[in-house]
């Protein structure tokens, strides 16, 4: 707990109904690492994090008020958890899809210099992953995609 003023600024918050079973499976299918679980009564969790890379998730549930997870509305979700690798994007993809995540997208080389998969989990959430293969200029992006491309302030 000592090393909570260095968690990076932004945290998603993952309502599942089986938590417990979710952060086993996203440890095993995407690589994440437990760094803390706080369980509340009958395999309820009350807060976690999980990191990967320099990023975290908190998993919690099972969910309360409003909060549901995908299963409950036929897969439909109104967010999505990208995670940027530094390497290894296909073994990944492999790696899950062994866990028994359902690939959505296969792992393609993008026009802007990136790798990337989508997949959903265990209890669809929809999931990207990225690998950065070719650093392009703003110019070489749009010229790639075809669509407009500006950083930083208009």
């Amino acid at each position: 707990m000592e090393d909570r003023a260095r968690l990076p600024t932004i945290g998603p918050v993952i309502w599942y109904r089986e938590p417990l079973a979710a952060i086993a499976w996203l440890e095993t299918a995407f690589g994440f690492e437990r760094r803390l679980v706080v369980e509340g009564d009958a395999g309820q969790v009350v807060h976690s994090e999980l990191t990967i890379g320099d990023g975290y998730v908190m998993v919690v549930g099972p969910p309360q008020g409003k909060a549901v997870s995908p299963r409950a509305w036929e897969g439909r979700a109104t967010q999505s958890v990208h995670v940027q690798l530094r390497d290894g994007l296909d073994v990944h993809c492999a790696r899950a899809r062994a866990a028994g995540a359902v690939v959505v997208r296969e792992p393609e080389t993008q026009p802007y210099g990136d790798r990337v998969y989508t997949c959903t989990d265990l209890e669809d959430h929809p999931w990207s992953f990225g690998q950065t293969l070719a650093v392009l200029t703003d110019a070489e992006a749009s010229q790639a995609t075809g669509h407009k491309i500006t950083a930083g302030k208009a």
